[in-house]
C-alpha cells in the first residue's frame, strides 16, 4: 500500500467520524423551520386584521376564505404553546449541563459547546446560550398571554404574564408583563411607561392589539385611530406577502403535480419513448476509480470547508466577534467561495492526468432544451419536497438543526446584506454543488452503480454534506430531482437552474416572512 493511499484512508476515517459527529450534535439543535413557522404565525395574524373598505362584500369573503386561516388565533396559540415547550426543553438541557459542568465526575456532553476551551469560557458559552433561550421564553410569554386573552382566556392570560413577574430575566419583560395584566385586568390598571415597553418589547399584531387596549382605556382617540390606520396597513401588506408566499410556490406545485402524473404515466405507456427515458441509454465513460472521488470529496470538499478554510480565516486580522449583518453576509460568501475554490481545484488535479475527459462530461450547452428542464424540475421538485419535509417535521419533532445562513436570511432586512446571501445561495451554490455533485459524482458513480443508483447515492451525499440531520431527508429528495434532471438533459445549466430557483424562492420567502415582524 502506497503512503498516499495510506493517508487517504486514514483522512477519510476522519472525515467520515467528524462528519457523524456533526450530524449527532444537529440533534440537540431547534430546526430552522420552528422559528420559521412563528414568522408564518405572526404575519397570518396581521393579514386577519385585514379589513378594506368593500369587507362586506363576496369578493372580500372569497378571498380571505382563500388567503386567511378559518382560526388564526387557535392556531397561533398551539404554534406558540409548541415553541415554548421545545425552549423549555433547550432550557432544561443548558441546566443540565451547567450542573454537570460543576461535578467533575460527570463529563459535559460534546454536543452543543466546544469542549477543547477551558472550563471558564464553556461556562459562560452556556450561560450565554441560557441567557438566549431564556429571553426567547419570555418573548413567547408575552405573545401567548395576548392570544389567550383575545380569544376570551382571561385568566389564563394572566397566569402566563404571571410567571414573567417572578424573578425574571430581564426587568424589561417583567415590567411589561405586570402592564399587559393590568391593562387585562378586572379593574384594568394603568402603569407608568406602558407605551415606552409595549413598544419596546413587542411587535407586529402583538403591540398593536396592546396599543389599541392602552389607547382605549386611556379615551385617546388621536393616537387610537393612528394605531388603527397603522394595523389595516400592516394588514393589507400582510395579505399581499401571504400571496406571494403561498399562492406562486401553490401554482408551482399544481403544475408540477400535474407533471409529475404525466411523466410517470407516459413513462409507463411509452417506455424508451418517454421523457424520462430521454438520454437513458447514454452512458458516462469513467477513466478513474474510487480513490480520485474520495480524494476530491474527503481532502477537496470536507476538509477544505471543516478545517483548511476555517483555519485561514481564523489567523486573518479580522476583528471578532464578526458584528452587523453586512459583514455576516460577505464573511459567509467569502467562506464560501474559498471552499468552493479549494474544492474545484482539488477536482481539477486531481482529474487532470485524465484529459482530454471522455464525451459527456461537464456538459454546458446554451443553445439546448436546458431551461426546459431546470423549469419543469423545480415545478417538479416542489410537491415532492414538501411531502418528504411533513413526513421530516412528524419524524424529527423540531429537532435536527438547520443551515445558520437561513436564520441570518430571516432577521436581515438590509438590502444590502440580502444581496450578499443572494449571491450565495441563488449563484454561487447552484454553479458549485452541481459541478461538483451532478457534474463530477453522479457520473462516476456509473462507473461502479446503474445510473438510478449513483442518482440516489449522489443525493443522500448531497443531503449529509449540509452536516443537519433535519435537512437530510428534503434534501435527498431534492436532489434525485436535481439528479434526473441532470441525467436526462445532460446539460449541468439544467440542475444549475433548479437549484438557483430553488434557493431564490427560499430567500424570497425569508425576506417577506422577515420583513413583516
Amino acid at each position: 500500500m502506497t503512503l498516499k493511499r495510506l493517508v487517504l484512508i486514514i483522512s477519510t476515517v476522519i472525515a467520515v467520524v467528524l462528519a457523524t459527529l456533526s450530524l449527532v450534535s444537529s440533534w440537540q439543535k431547534p430546526q430552522f423551520q420552528s422559528r420559521l413557522e412563528l414568522y408564518q404565525i405572526n404575519i397570518a395574524l396581521q393579514a386577519q386584521a385585514w379589513q378594506p373598505e368593500d369587507s362586506n362584500g363576496d369578493n372580500f369573503q372569497v378571498i380571505r376564505q382563500a388567503i386567511l386561516e378559518d382560526q388564526p388565533l387557535e392556531n397561533a396559540t398551539q404554534q406558540y404553546q409548541a415553541a415554548k415547550k421545545s425552549v423549555q426543553t433547550n432550557l432544561d438541557q443548558l441546566n443540565s449541563q451547567l450542573t454537570q459542568l460543576s461535578s467533575p465526575a460527570k463529563p459535559l456532553p460534546q454536543d452543543t459547546v466546544d469542549t477543547s476551551a477551558s472550563p471558564e469560557v464553556t461556562k459562560k458559552q452556556l450561560q450565554q446560550s441560557l441567557y438566549q433561550q431564556q429571553k426567547l421564553l419570555a418573548e413567547l410569554d408575552l405573545r401567548l398571554g395576548i392570544l389567550q386573552v383575545q380569544q376570551g382566556q382571561q385568566d389564563t392570560a394572566l397566569k402566563t404574564w404571571a410567571e414573567l413577574q417572578q424573578p425574571a430575566l430581564n426587568s424589561d419583560f417583567a415590567d411589561t408583563s405586570t402592564i399587559l395584566s393590568g391593562l387585562w385586568s378586572n379593574p384594568p390598571r394603568i402603569l407608568p411607561n406602558a407605551q415606552q415597553l409595549i413598544k419596546k418589547n413587542l411587535d407586529g399584531w402583538f403591540r398593536n392589539t396592546a396599543l389599541i387596549q392602552l389607547y382605549q382605556l386611556q379615551q385617546r382617540q388621536e393616537p387610537l385611530a393612528a394605531v388603527k390606520a397603522a394595523q389595516q396597513s400592516a394588514a393589507a401588506q400582510a395579505v399581499f406577502k401571504l400571496t406571494l408566499i403561498g399562492t406562486i410556490p401553490a401554482l408551482a406545485a399544481l403544475i408540477g403535480t400535474i407533471l409529475l402524473i404525466f411523466l410517470l404515466t407516459q413513462r409507463l405507456l411509452k417506455g424508451k419513448e418517454a421523457l424520462l427515458a430521454q438520454n437513458d441509454d447514454l452512458v458516462w465513460t469513467t477513466p478513474w476509480d474510487g480513490e480520485t472521488v474520495l480524494q476530491v470529496f474527503v481532502v477537496g470538499f470536507f476538509f477544505m470547508g471543516q478545517v483548511f478554510v476555517p483555519i485561514l480565516l481564523s489567523i486573518l486580522p479580522i476583528p471578532r466577534p464578526i458584528v452587523g449583518v453586512r459583514l455576516q453576509a460577505f464573511s459567509v460568501l467569502v467562506s464560501y467561495l474559498l471552499v468552493a475554490a479549494g474544492a474545484l481545484s482539488v477536482m481539477y488535479f486531481s482529474i487532470k492526468r485524465f484529459f482530454p475527459l471522455p464525451r459527456l462530461w461537464f456538459k454546458f450547452q446554451l443553445q439546448d432544451s436546458w431551461w426546459l428542464w431546470g423549469l419543469g424540475g423545480y415545478c417538479t421538485a416542489l410537491p415532492v419536497v414538501v411531502v418528504v419535509s411533513l413526513i421530516n417535521q412528524k419524524l424529527w419533532q423540531g429537532q435536527g438543526g438547520s443551515n445558520p445562513l437561513l436564520q441570518l436570511a430571516l432577521e436581515s432586512q438590509d438590502s444590502i446584506a440580502l444581496g450578499i446571501f443572494f449571491s450565495t445561495a441563488a449563484i454561487a451554490a447552484p454553479i458549485f454543488e452541481e459541478i461538483l455533485f451532478r457534474g463530477f459524482l453522479l457520473p462516476s458513480l456509473t462507473r461502479y452503480l446503474p445510473v438510478w443508483g449513483a442518482i440516489l447515492a449522489s443525493s443522500l451525499l448531497f443531503a449529509i454534506a449540509h452536516l443537519s440531520l433535519s435537512e437530510v431527508l428534503p434534501l435527498t429528495a431534492l436532489g434525485i430531482v436535481l439528479g434526473v434532471v441532470y441525467t436526462r438533459s445532460r446539460n449541468l445549466l439544467a440542475p444549475m437552474l433548479l437549484h438557483s430557483l430553488w434557493n431564490s424562492g427560499t430567500l424570497l420567502s425569508l425576506f417577506l416572512l422577515g420583513s413583516s415582524n
